[in-house]
């Protein structure tokens, strides 16, 4: 199987790259960057019309929720109003990585973000751009995969370019996606762990780490 590596960027490459991108979403921009799963469309939460825009790049329904991405697991406190056990002990495990944890929201969050709902999903991806983007801005950003609804993810800066590119104010180019696979999905309560999405990290991992968990959404066969 080829194996495809990330390009080969400088200390100061990196830091322009970020600091360019970071500027685009502060000023209510949507820019698509590269994930450790697929690339993403980036879009500050807290400025409607950027995200409103941003819904209507992907074609994205409104009553579907925008994941948010963080930079590091404390800030999981940050965007969500009650943090169970069982998501420290996933956060400990499989962040930085392609698990998203859904949670009871804070009262910061925007509806527009939640889609209405009093959930919020939150990842740590292992991958240097959007978490460094993200220290820079001083704030989370959205992290809804940079494709048109129901189409498939994309793994390449060219393919977003070549798909959506007339419509963002940015592509950071960071090279091939290592995995192409969506995050896994799972929220949580102090009393259940509802799988919504099977993606990168499967179902028996999560129950290894803690405990049973009930099957409501996509599994992989």
């Amino acid at each position: 199987m080829t194996q495809f590596r990330s390009p080969i960027i400088s200390p100061e490459a990196r830091k322009h790259l970020v600091e360019t991108t970071a500027s685009f979403i502060a000023s209510g921009g949507v820019v698509a960057i590269p994930t450790d799963t697929l690339y993403g469309l980036a879009a500050h939460p807290m400025i409607d019309s950027a995200v409103a825009r941003l819904f209507a790049i992907k074609q994205r329904p409104i009553d579907s929720a925008l994941p948010l991405l963080i930079a590091d697991n404390p800030d999981i406190e940050r965007y969500a109003s009650v943090v169970p056990e069982k998501a420290n002990l996933l956060a400990d495990a499989y962040w930085p990585g392609p698990l998203t944890i859904v949670l009871p929201k804070a009262s910061t969050v925007p509806d527009s973000i939640t889609a209405g709902r009093n959930t919020v999903g939150l990842r740590v991806p292992d991958h240097w751009a959007p978490r460094e983007i993200v220290r820079t801005l001083g704030s989370a950003i959205t992290g809804t995969s940079a494709n048109v609804t129901r189409k498939p993810g994309i793994k390449t800066a060219h393919e977003v370019r070549a798909t959506l590119g007339d419509e963002l104010d940015y592509v950071l180019d960071g090279g091939r996606c290592n995995t192409g696979i969506a995050s896994t999905v799972i929220e949580l309560t102090d009393h259940s762990a509802l799988l919504l999405r099977e993606g990168a990290i499967s179902v028996s991992d999560l129950a290894s780490t803690i405990g049973d968990v009930t099957i409501v959404g996509e599994v992989s066969s």
